[in-house]
């Protein structure tokens, strides 16, 4: 039998999280799962190593010693399931490090799904609509009243700005670089957000909410929950979204103009993961550049 194909390491600092030493995490911490069958998921994130265990289960692993408080992610899981009108993760256990793995992992309920595609969607407007059911419900939301502690704090668009004109000329290869950075200058013209930040979940992109049989099944990854200008949740309506299924997220979250255009702003941020994954998570990258150029033809 050939040997597997080594993954590409996306991040220096990145370890190596392979089905052996997964193996025997389990086998010294979940001793009663020890010879359920163990696959590795493929996934289009960029933090984690994802196994599926047996049936029901689904381990996460960092594999960088950045991004990850597994247990103010399980807080936030347990606090908002109730409180949010989407399905989300159920945590199970949290693993502790040791000799052969030096982060604590988290384990959850599987959920059937695969990673969102308007194609795959029956009703786009339907699902657009539940994500924005659940966008709205979060900034409900007082983070004073949840027992999580305070969320992380985004800072605002602007405080992107001189990184962003530098990484702008390392994806000439892909973008129009010269649009792109038109369209950053009308974003870097409006006024900077000076209202109350609002909960979010921080990362809805394609890879975190998951469609089963033709219907949003759940929103995953919580891992980034923070207070932020609401603009930036909005910037699901290109990640996700195209024509008249951006149009009703807009509409149900009524959107005013000067929000609607930083939000597009905050999509162009994600310049930063387009050339840093394009060999080493083209998926990743070209969902990214993808969204880009929905902000710029929406000009």
């Amino acid at each position: 039998m050939d040997a597997p194909v080594p993954r590409p390491k996306m991040h220096e600092d990145q370890i190596d999280v392979g089905v052996d030493l997964v193996r025997g995490l389990i086998r010294r911490q979940l001793p009663n799962l020890a010879d359920a069958p163990l696959v590795r998921v493929e996934s289009q994130g960029t933090v984690n190593a994802i196994y599926r265990l047996g049936d029901d289960l689904v381990l996460r692993l960092p594999l960088t010693p950045r991004w990850h408080d597994i247990h103010a992610e399980v807080c936030w899981l347990t606090s908002l399931a109730p409180l949010v009108p989407v399905p989300i993760p159920e945590a199970v256990a949290i693993g502790e490090p040791d000799e052969t793995y030096p982060w604590e992992w988290g384990v959850f309920r599987w959920i059937d799904g695969d990673p969102w595609s308007i194609d795959a969607v029956d009703d786009p407007v339907d699902a657009a609509i539940q994500i924005a059911e659940a966008v709205r419900a979060l900034r409900a939301i007082d983070p004073r009243s949840l027992p999580c502690g305070k969320p992380i704090g985004r800072p605002p668009l602007g405080a992107v700005d001189e990184q962003l004109r530098a990484a702008a000329d390392a994806n000439r290869h892909l973008l129009d670089v010269d649009a792109f950075l038109a369209a950053w200058d009308d974003a870097m013209a409006l006024p900077e957000f000076d209202g109350r930040p609002v909960l979010c979940h921080g990362d809805l992109l394609a890879g975190n909410v998951l469609v089963h049989d033709g219907r949003l099944r759940a929103v995953i990854d919580w891992a980034g929950v923070c207070r932020a200008d609401p603009a930036r949740e909005l910037m699901a309506a290109w990640m996700l979204f195209t024509g008249e299924s951006r149009a009703a997220f807009r509409a149900h979250l009524d959107v005013d103009d000067e929000t609607w255009r930083r939000a597009k702003g905050w999509v162009l941020t994600r310049i930063f993961g387009v050339a840093y994954y394009e060999t080493t998570n083209p998926v990743f990258s070209v969902d990214a550049r993808r969204a880009i150029n929905e902000v710029l033809a929406d000009r």
